[in-house]
């Protein structure tokens, strides 16, 4: 009996490396984990209706954090540098460079979560062989949605180290909204740090964006929007994050609600109509971006998301506040 348990955690633990690769599940888990964990340097290009753009990117991570720095090559030279969670973007704007804070934000080759399992509850996988991207071998893994609430993902995955090449977003007539592509790619074994400030022009002043002041929700938000309720939701989606703040040119506070399902998401921007002021209404789009703003109870509602139409618009209709 003894030796059969042994037998048994042996067949666990020295598992056929083909294994993985026959498991599409495992093959994102491997990519999640390869992007955060690795150290490498490339050039990928990003595609999104007529807007081309190839990006250099550098990111480390040598067990005392992740560290990342992103530089537009094309056109103003805008860079990103990210450490951890916090995201810092450089944007010339006029005689000036802008500085603005974010959060969180997924960013190839990093666009899968950690944890898949959010992800496996709306949307189907399976692998479609193997090409050559940027001259390695990647794995396409399709997620493919089990609703019309979400995109199809294609992912070319490298054999090797699991570091994502390539990703494509596909909607409901297979037609590409967006695809991210290395054309350069080498892992690094430096330990150097030299590299991560931006280079933008330093001959002009630098200031920080005029940011949306946090606010306190309780004394800031109206009854009504203290009394919001999201209702039939698409399957899949949850509450991220949830946000109130005083925003530059806007007489009233605005709440923004972020709904993922781990690898979409959709802000919901919520407001008390100001008096004199037009109110957005319809359905529009931008690249791979679809918006749909309505009007409930004297609040503007507007849905923002890199998803389907019927998505932003399900999320717009599901506001309602509880008399």
């Amino acid at each position: 009996m003894a030796r059969f348990l042994l037998a048994c955690l042996l067949a666990i633990y020295f598992i056929p490396s083909n294994a993985a690769q026959d498991d599409p599940w495992l093959v994102l888990q491997k990519a999640a984990q390869a992007a955060r964990e690795l150290s490498y340097k490339g050039v990928f290009v990003y595609q999104a209706g007529g807007n081309v753009k190839a990006v250099q990117i550098t990111h480390m991570n040598f067990g005392q954090g992740e560290y990342a720095r992103m530089v537009v090559l094309d056109g103003s030279p805008r860079e990103v540098l990210r450490q951890g969670n916090d995201v810092v973007i450089f944007n010339p704007k006029n005689e000036k460079v802008v500085i603005e804070k974010r959060t969180g934000q997924n960013m190839f080759p990093a666009l899968l979560p950690s944890n898949l399992e959010n992800i496996k509850l709306s949307y189907q996988v399976r692998t479609l062989g193997t090409e050559r991207v940027a001259g390695r071998d990647g794995q396409i893994v399709l997620l493919e949605p089990k609703d019309k609430y979400r995109y199809a993902y294609k992912f070319w995955a490298d054999k090797e180290y699991g570091l994502l090449l390539k990703a494509m977003s596909t909607n409901e007539r297979n037609e590409v909204m967006e695809q991210i592509t290395f054309s350069q790619l080498n892992l690094m074994e430096t330990h150097d740090m030299d590299w991560f400030h931006p280079q933008v022009d330093h001959a002009k002043p630098y200031v920080m964006e005029q940011e949306a002041t946090p606010v306190s929700a309780g004394d800031a938000m109206s009854l009504a929007q203290q009394s919001l309720a999201m209702d039939q939701l698409p399957l899949g989606y949850k509450n991220i994050d949830k946000v109130v703040r005083m925003v530059p040119g806007k007489q009233f506070p605005v709440m923004q609600l972020v709904y993922s399902d781990g690898l979409a998401s959709v802000s919901l921007f919520i407001e008390p109509l100001a008096k004199g002021v037009p109110a957005k209404m319809g359905h529009s789009v931008m690249g791979p971006t679809n918006f749909f703003a309505t009007v409930i109870d004297g609040h503007q509602v507007i849905a923002v998301g890199e998803v389907p139409e019927a998505t932003v618009t399900q999320f717009a209709g599901a506001v309602s506040f509880k008399k």
